[in-house]
């Protein structure tokens, strides 16, 4: 069965939308490649991790894909956002908060009481939707096994 496409049409003209056939992956893997994040991210692994998680696409007026992000769900309880670009001629629209909104609104995500990210420069954007630092505690546990760069 297929999932129902979900899409949010701005008062600015563009669209968001979790359409995966509407995905230009050579936009998305050329925007993250400047990512702090994501340097020296081959595309076979950004297309194998965005293959397995909810993703959004940002599209101008004429189609065009200006922004990304995706989700790592499991869409009852938990959800992990990531790889959240706009292009740089894109800022200032206000794009990066309609896209944040529209993920946090989706009506698949209805039930997600927790949701995390990590960022070391937008903590502002996310804070105007609830997201505070993380609380280190002992019932939280990390396994970190390095970057996969391949």
């Amino acid at each position: 069965m297929k999932p129902q496409v979900h899409a949010v049409s701005l008062s600015n003209g563009y669209v968001i939308s979790d359409d995966r056939e509407r995905l230009d992956m050579e936009f998305v893997h050329g925007a993250l490649a400047d990512a702090y994040w994501a340097i020296g991210r081959s595309r076979a692994l950004t297309e194998r991790s965005w293959a397995n998680c909810l993703c959004f696409g940002i599209y101008s007026i004429d189609g065009t894909q200006v922004g990304c992000a995706r989700l790592l769900t499991d869409y009852a309880f938990r959800a992990h956002l990531g790889d959240v670009v706009i292009q740089p001629a894109s800022r200032g629209l206000g794009l990066g908060k309609a896209l944040v909104e529209t993920i946090l609104a989706h009506p698949e995500l209805a039930t997600v009481s927790l949701w995390t990210l990590t960022t070391a420069d937008a903590h502002g954007l996310y804070a105007r939707y609830g997201f505070r630092p993380g609380e280190a505690n002992s019932n939280w546990m990390i396994l970190d096994r390095g970057v996969a760069a391949g």
